[in-house]
Parts: structure tokens; sequence; C-alpha cells
């Protein structure tokens, strides 16, 4: 019972004022916050420690830093000074607003200041939330380290013994990874259902496997393919690697929700379309607002045009130091990795600027000394100023070369793989505007004022080009005017291009042959070079695939003496609804596939020597894709690889012997099956016929009844057993009387 007022003695009126009593909950629900209204402001430590007759320089030092991310002024930088009139070495700061105060702790933490001092950036708002008294131990306490797992190496696929190739397939809601056995079925590694919502693509040198699902991208690798990394972009639809694999690109057309409690994404993405991902560390770099391309002037009572995505929205140097966008018409923004921030602090300004492109691989032209990346941009005809063609020179952005165009419909810029030529595809029309036509104009980079070489010997239009990786020669393919209203394809023709011999350089382009009357479209060199393939595509009507050898060993056509090519067709293949050509990076072979995404009759996928022998047709329910796996760069050196090519047929018979090894192999496992097949069905044929002969012995049958004739017409033997008795039953009336009932 509790004591009343009266019965209270002195120690229990002052035990109530000993004890505190607990309003926690009171305070948790009532406290004013006080993050609120402080989210513009960031806190900077790692700054020196300067007398107070220093600080305003160290301001204004320290702005150049704040206002290369954001706008702040001296006013709002707030660096305390102590009793010795000495700063503390932190500082306050105030941006105009949040979003500019989320980018400077993004990039700007970590950055050294100078030599000495490396800037440490949070949200004053975070110091609050996270440094309050009772949320962080006030005793240090060592984190525990996780014990060693050893993780699988993520190129162990290149270590296999028969130096096999990898593939992905993707077909219903499977996606397997098998490995390339030649004319045997392929080995299976994994399979597994819904791996991916949309598509899968491998990473530029084969180190990662991307997925695609509506939460972002996931990055799968080693030898059993287990997850590696995870980039959070919702409704993601677009990805691209970086050539070094070291950054990833992601795209969705629904702008990002960051919602609340999201560890990766923050403030700054809500409302992108756009993130650039480091990879390694799996964090988001910068994230962008989406461009759409320039759409055609709208016809009065014509639908609106749908907009086009420009993709990719980045193009990354050959060494992944720069990349690039290009907002069309107006500038072409670079940014410096990996701290994606503008270079020069200034987008170029290009006015008209329609499509631009980088050099493949580092350049080094002659009498350049210093380190550039080059780039390639055209703009069109505006009033009286001619189109034209500029090369540019980065990190200095000179233009180092430009070249006038006349009559301009449409340009394609092709980089050769090496980046010694740059071919400018340049769709021009007549005066009248009724007729079209295309030249070429060649930029020999490594030359030097880098000249330019014209090809106009074509009357067409060309409608694809592709160069020889790692060559000099080239293909185009050239359209004819299509009759009006024919319902079949236009006739195309193909033109095969090299250089003259001059020595150890490239002499001017000439046409080496053009096969007329075709209904090609595609063009398909293998990634080492020498061969073709010139399909057709994406047709219901056509689908030839011809092998070309452009260094064909027999003899030479003598109109073709003087270049550098010896054309011939090796052979000519069908595939019925073919959509895709991907050859392998070896380029020992290719696949031919039919894809549902683009129709859904007979989909499948075929496998071809480079020569143009089938080796395997695979009729494919629902079959979607097929992705050989890219290999690195050789560690070879040229010199090495000289030594190679030159004792190649030493190599080639130790290989023969393994080929016919495994042949031998192969044969003695098929001999070796039909023996063990065949001692089972004897083992069961003897087996069988005991126990018909036990039945034939226990039923007392002859020896041949199994047989029908005899088996019908056989009488039980009977054995002869010595004396019996024989009882005979005999059945007999003994009186028989009728009754009638009137």
């Amino acid at each position: 019972m509790a004591p009343s007022f009266d019965t209270l003695s002195e120690q229990d009126l002052h035990e109530e004022e000993e004890e505190e009593i607990d309003f926690s909950d009171l305070k948790e629900q009532y406290e004013v916050k006080v993050e609120e209204g402080l989210d513009t402001f960031i806190v900077i430590d790692g700054l020196p420690v300067v007398p107070e007759d220093s600080r305003q320089k160290l301001v204004k030092f320290l702005l150049r830093k704040l206002n290369s991310v954001g706008s702040t002024s001296e006013d709002a930088v707030f660096m305390p000074v102590n009793d010795k009139k000495m700063t503390e070495g932190f500082a306050f700061v105030e941006y105009e607003t949040p979003e500019m105060a989320v980018a400077a702790v993004k990039q700007l933490h970590g950055v050294p200041l100078d030599k000495k001092h490396i800037m440490a950036v949070n949200k004053l708002m975070d110091i609050e939330r996270y440094g309050r008294e009772g949320r962080v131990d006030e005793e240090y306490k060592a984190p525990v380290p996780e014990p060693f797992k050893e993780k699988e190496h993520l190129r162990s696929w290149m270590g296999d013994a028969s130096a096999r190739d990898q593939f992905a397939l993707y077909r219903n809601d499977k996606v397997g990874v098998f490995w390339n056995n030649k004319t045997n079925p392929p080995e299976n590694i994994v399979d597994r259902a819904h791996w991916t919502q949309l598509f899968v693509q491998w990473s530029p040198k084969g180190t990662f496997l991307a997925s695609v699902h509506p939460q972002g991208v996931q990055l799968w690798g080693g030898e059993s393919f287990s997850k590696q990394k995870q980039f959070p972009h919702p409704f993601v639809q677009l990805i691209e690697f970086s050539p070094l694999e070291g950054y990833l690109t992601t795209w969705s057309a629904r702008p990002i929700q960051v919602e609340e409690g999201q560890p990766i994404l923050s403030y700054e993405e809500d409302g992108k379309n756009i993130i650039v991902w480091d990879i390694e560390t799996g964090k988001p770099l910068r994230s962008f607002v989406s461009h759409d391309l320039a759409a055609p002037a709208e016809i009065e009572g014509d639908v609106a045009p749908k907009k086009k995505v420009q993709w990719p929205a980045f193009k990354w140097s050959a060494d992944e130091k720069y990349v690039a966008r290009m907002l069309q018409g107006q500038s072409l923004s670079i940014y410096e990795l990996p701290n994606m921030n503008l270079l020069g602090r200034t987008s170029v300004k290009i006015e008209g600027a329609m499509d631009f492109e980088w050099s493949p691989a580092t350049v080094t032209r002659e009498g350049i000394k210093q380190y550039e990346q080059l780039l390639c941009f055209w703009t069109p005809e505006i009033g009286s100023n001619p189109a034209r063609v500029g090369m540019m020179s980065i990190p200095s952005k000179e233009v180092v070369r430009t070249r006038n165009l006349f009559n301009v419909s449409d340009v394609k810029l092709h980089w050769q793989s090496q980046g010694a030529y740059v071919c400018v595809k340049v769709d021009r029309h007549s005066k009248s505007k009724k007729s079209m036509a295309t030249n070429l104009e060649i930029f020999r980079v490594r030359e030097k004022g880098v000249p330019v070489e014209v090809v106009d010997s074509l009357k067409d239009t060309v409608i694809n080009f592709a160069w020889e990786p790692n060559g000099s020669r080239f293909v185009v393919i050239a359209n004819g005017e299509a009759p009006t209203g024919a319902a079949v394809l236009p006739k195309t023709s193909v033109s095969f291009f090299a250089p003259e011999k001059k020595g150890y350089t490239a002499g001017n382009f000439k046409l080496v042959r053009t096969i007329e009357k075709k209904t090609s479209n595609g063009i398909y060199w293998s990634p080492k070079g020498r061969f073709v393939i010139v399909a057709t595509v994406h047709s219901q009507t056509n689908f030839d695939m011809d092998f070309w050898d452009m260094d064909f060993e027999g003899e030479k056509i003598e109109a073709e003496k003087d270049l550098a090519a010896n054309l011939q067709l090796m052979k000519t293949v069908e595939h019925y609804g073919v959509t895709d050509v991907d050859w392998d990076s070896t380029g020992r072979y290719v696949v031919s596939s039919a894809s549902v995404w683009t129709h859904s009759m007979e989909n499948g996928w075929n496998m071809h020597t480079f020569s143009g022998t089938t080796l395997s047709e695979n009729p494919t329910e629902k079959f979607k894709q097929f992705l050989w796996r890219p290999r690195p760069a050789t560690l070879l050196s040229k010199e090495e690889q000289k030594q190679v090519r030159k004792n190649l047929r030493e190599y080639s018979k130790e290989f023969d012997e393994e080929d016919k090894y495994a042949v031998d192999i192969a044969n003695t496992a098929v001999v070796e099956t039909r023996k063990r097949v065949l001692s089972e069905w004897l083992a069961w044929f003897r087996r069988e016929k005991e126990l018909l002969a036990e039945e034939k012995e226990a039923f007392s049958l002859p020896e041949d009844a199994d047989t029908p004739t005899a088996a019908r017409d056989a009488r039980p033997v009977v054995e002869d057993q010595g004396d019996s008795v024989v009882e005979e039953i005999v059945e007999e009336i003994v009186e028989e009387t009728e009754e009638v009932i009137g």
C-alpha cells in the first residue's frame, strides 16, 4: 500500500528528488530537429592551422575548390579562431542549394587542398544526426576483422588447357554459359532460370557478365559466376561499359526516385536518368538528365515523330581518362575521371554539333610528343557556312584539323581500330536535291599535318562501312534505287578497297573489286582481320552469307597485283531469318543466329568455321541472344607475336596431334560405349533364354515350343513313372419316378 502524505518520512520526501525521471521518450517525440534548415551547410576538416591574419587568404584559396562544385561566397564561410588567435583546422560553409552541398560532399571529400592537407567534407546535418551524445561510443572498439575468404579468379576461363572459348546463351527465361567444343555439343558451365529480365552483356574484356533487372544491374564473375557487384538503378533499360572495364553507364527512361533509406543512391540522383558508376567501389560518380536527339521537323498533318534516345549517352576515350557527352547543336562536355569534373570547368561550344567519336586507341601524331587523346566531330551547313569536320586534341581542346564540306545531307564518322585513320562518310545531295551520292574523306592521322584522301568512285549512297580490324582495308555496301512499289529488297553492291603497295606505308586507297546485284546489308570482319562476312540480315526473303578471304594464297588477278589484297570468295552459306552474326574473339568460329526479338520463325543459332563450313545447326525455341565471351588483350609483345607467327607451322603440328588425339579419344569412347551396350544386351539375352528354358521345363513343353507352329501342335509329354493305378468313375441311374399334379 502506498504511503499517504501524512505518513511520509523525511527520507521519503527527498527520495523523489534524488531519482531522475526518465523523459527520453518524450524528448525524442517533441525534440526540435536541428538538422532541418541545415541541409545547405557542410563542414570541412583537415584545413591548415594558420594565424588569424592569414585566415582571409586561406578562405579565398579554399573558395577555388568550393566554387568548382557549386555556388558560395566568402561571407558564407565561417572559420573559427581560438584564444591563441589561430584557426582550428575546420570551417563551416553554406551553399545556395542542398544539391550543391551534396555535390560538394561527393566530389570534394578526400580531395587534396595542397601537398600536405586533404579535405574531409561532411554535411552538417549528418554530424548533428550521428554525432549526438549517446549515438557514438566514447570508448573506441576495434572492429572485428572478417575471416579471410578466398575469392574465385575473375579470369579463370583463360586457363583452359584447350584454349576453348565460352559463350552465353539466352533462350526462353534461361541464361546459360557454355564451353565451345567445335563439332561436339557445347559443355554447360552454368544454366539459370530468370537470370535476367531484359538481356545479358559481357564486359569488354570478358571479366563480368551483366544481367539487367527492374532493381538495377548485377555483375557476375568467377568460375561459378557468383555475384560480384550491384548497381541499384530502378527500371534501368540500357547499360554501357567503359573500354577498360573501370566504369559503367546506366540509363532509364523513367527519372530516378530515390527512396528514404537507400544506402547507395543519394538526393543528387533524384530525378536523373543516367548514372556513371565506378565498378570497383560500386558507387555512383555522377548522375545526369538524358538529352533527346533532335527530331526532324514536323510536317503539318503528320503524327509527331517519336523522340530518339542518345545512346551511348557518354563516349569514352581509349584510356578511360576522359568521358564526353554532346548536347546536340550546342556543345561538347568533357569530364575527367575519376572525379567526373568538367575539363577546364567549361564545355566546348560547338555551334550545330551533330555527333562525335573518340579514337579507339591512343595515337601519336607525327611531330607531337605530348600526351593527347583525339576525337572527331562534325557540324552541318548553317546559313552560308559550310558543313565542317573537326579533329580535337584533349586535354588541350585544340582543333588540330578541319575540313569544309558542301551539299551535305548526313555524315558518319568511322575510326580504324588502331586510330591510324578516320573515314568521314559524306552523303551529298545534288543541287536539285533529287539524287544522292556518297564519297569518303579519309584522314591519315599519323602522318604529318593529317592529310585527307578523297575516295569519290562511289556513285550510289553507301549504307554500310567497316574497317578491317588492325588493318588498312575496308568494305562498303552501296544501295541502288528500289523499284517503285516493289516488295523486294533493293539491289546493293559490295565494294572492297585496299591501299596500294608502297613499302612499309600504305599508299592511296583503290577499289579492289565490286560485286553487283546483291541484297547484302551487313559487314562482319573477323576480329583478327583478313576474313570478312558480307550478309543479308533482318530479311525474310534473302538470308545469304558470303565468306571472303582478303589474303587468298592462290594466284592473283593481274589488275590487282599492285594492291595489298587478294580477294577470294570461299563459300556462301544460307541461314533462314538470320538477324545477327558474331565472331569469337580468336577469329576461328562465327555464329549466325535468328532471334525471337526480331521474328518468331525458325529461331536458333548455327556454328561455322572462319571459311564457312557449318559445324552445327541448333534450332532453339524462343532463342534471344548469343554472345561470345571477349578476351583481354594479349600479354605478348609485338616481337613475341612475330616469333609465334614465324613458327606457326611448328606449333600447328603440336595442335594437329592434340586434335587427332582428341578425335581418337572420342572414337575410342564411342567404341567403348558400343561394346558396353552390346555386352549388356547379350547378358540380358542369355538371362531371358535361361528363364524361358526353365518355364518350358516347368510346363513340359518341347524345346522348339517357342516357334508358333510347334507351340500350337505340341502335346504334353508324359514321362514313364512305372506301375500306376487308374480309377474310373461311372454314373448309373438306379430308379426314375415321374409324378403328375392335376
